[in-house]
């Protein structure tokens, strides 16, 4: 399994969805900037990064390829988020 660790987090203070932006470190060697947590319905989640398209569209520019790869870099970030 791959390391996953915060490199830095920017909380936001307001009424918004998202709570703060993430860059994600894995295993030390890649640096992935643009997580964002998110207040959903069901509670706090990561989203992954996101580019605008010409269409004017938002496109995941990012994407976890196992559920146990996504579960990992969740529980990564959402514990980065609540320690601060």
């Amino acid at each position: 399994m791959l390391d996953f660790k915060v490199a830095r987090l920017h909380r936001f203070n307001g009424e918004g969805a998202t709570k703060a932006i993430c860059d994600i470190s894995i295993a030390n060697e890649f640096l992935v900037k643009g997580f964002r947590v998110v207040e959903g319905k069901k509670g706090l989640f990561v989203s992954v990064p996101r580019e605008q398209g010409k269409d004017g569209k938002w496109y995941d520019s990012a994407f976890p390829l196992t559920a146990e790869t996504r579960g990992a870099l969740n529980e990564a970030a959402l514990s980065a988020y609540s320690e601060e």
